[in-house]
């Protein structure tokens, strides 16, 4: 098996003040859709990523075109991804978008376009 770490970044919103329990439902959308699109096109990414602890790292951004951008760069780099837009039902309009699912994918190509960004 490769010694390269694979990793899942989360990057959530926060100019959209939603709360905690909402961004908990957000990130757990997007990991899972993000996840799921890795397992059907990279079964053995996945595989590998699942066994070793399915890392997950929550990062913040403050603009929807911050995270817009983001998932360009990782599109760029041919890395899979999900953006999660909001069903309305609670705190947010219908068709916001919430955050974005990188990965899992190699941690350093996720690192190029997300090292600039801050802990959730």
């Amino acid at each position: 098996m490769s010694s390269v770490e694979i990793k899942q970044v989360i990057v959530v919103r926060t100019d959209l003040q939603m709360g905690k329990g909402k961004i908990a439902v957000q990130v757990a959308h997007a990991s899972l859709s993000s996840a799921e699109i890795v397992k059907k096109h990279n079964s053995s990414l996945f595989k590998r990523w699942t066994l070793n602890g399915q890392a997950k790292v929550a990062l913040k951004i403050e603009s929807l075109e911050q995270l817009l951008d983001l998932q360009n760069s990782a599109k760029k780099k041919g890395i899979f991804c999900y953006l999660v837009q909001d069903k309305g039902l609670t705190q947010i309009d219908e068709g916001t978008t919430t955050c974005l699912a990188i990965g899992p994918a190699n941690s350093l190509e996720i690192d190029e376009i997300t090292s600039e960004l801050k802990l959730l």
